[in-house]
């Protein structure tokens, strides 16, 4: 039981990544908030991984207050709060011609900013369990795919932030900071994403080796066990480091020419 009895909350895990985080951090004896923008979809995450040890909070991340609601919300039901996992986002297409100021600032307030609120929010009860944050990036974030700039440019600015409250709190506040930057991980909504840009029912299972060298792409069960180590006492006083988990090397790889018809990471 390597998270026993910690408090974490986890943004964005009614789906996907996040909800396989939660589910790995319940197995391994953590009481986890539970967090969504659907009712529907958390009624249903609360009914699969248990309602003994969660609570669910519904509501948009970037609403004023809601950093500060999800941090009571877990101090007020446990007494404490061990860790925060920023795993929300929004996964949105556009390039230079279809991002403007509005948009490009909608994105950055989802996937950077509420994520720096919600730390700085929990940074007192952080403080005081000598906890620890966990953002979750995105390989983009080292430069990006075409058809993905805002996307990118937030999840970069996500990865600085690390970098520097990694470098900074540990000494200041003695809580970590880390971040996992997953790479193409087959989630419920990439399923989706991938339909709807007219792809077959089975596209994940004729994906070009290009893009998947072991014949797959990654599952979100791999990410959290990746976040495991973070969120847990092994990971010792390890802080603003960032992991690249994907199954090829970034640099140096020269994608095809209509790679965008099939290539979709996070």
């Amino acid at each position: 039981m390597r998270l026993k009895n910690k408090v974490i909350i986890v943004t964005g895990s009614t789906t996907g990544i996040g909800k396989a985080i939660a589910k790995a951090a319940l197995t391994e004896g953590a009481k986890v908030v539970i967090h969504g923008l659907e009712e529907d979809l958390g009624q249903l995450a609360t009914k699969e991984l248990g309602e003994d040890n969660t609570i669910l909070h519904v509501e948009d991340i970037t609403a004023a207050g809601c950093a500060e609601r999800l941090v009571n919300l877990a101090v007020k039901t446990w007494g404490k709060l061990d860790a925060l996992v920023n795993n929300a986002a929004w996964i949105v297409s556009s390039d230079i011609d279809t991002t403007d100021k509005e948009f490009l600032e909608k994105v950055l307030e989802v996937n950077s900013i509420a994520p720096f609120l919600l730390i700085k929010s929990a940074l007192p009860h952080l403080s005081t369990s000598k906890g620890v944050v966990l953002n979750i990036g995105s390989v983009n974030a080292w430069s990006g795919e075409p058809n993905l700039l805002a996307y990118s440019i937030s999840k970069g600015a996500l990865m600085t932030m690390t970098r520097n409250l990694g470098d900074v709190l540990p000494r200041t506040h003695g809580v970590r900071v880390n971040q996992i930057n997953p790479g193409w991980v087959l989630t419920e909504r990439e399923m989706i994403r991938k339909k709807q840009h007219g792809l077959s029912e089975k596209w994940y299972e004729e994906i070009p080796a290009m893009y998947a060298p072991s014949g797959r792409i990654l599952w979100p069960s791999e990410i959290a066990a990746a976040a495991i180590y973070w969120l847990a006492d092994e990971s010792g006083p390890i802080s603003g480091q960032v992991v690249d988990l994907e199954q090829h090397p970034l640099m140096g790889r020269n994608a095809p020419k209509d790679s965008s018809t099939i290539h979709g990471k996070p």
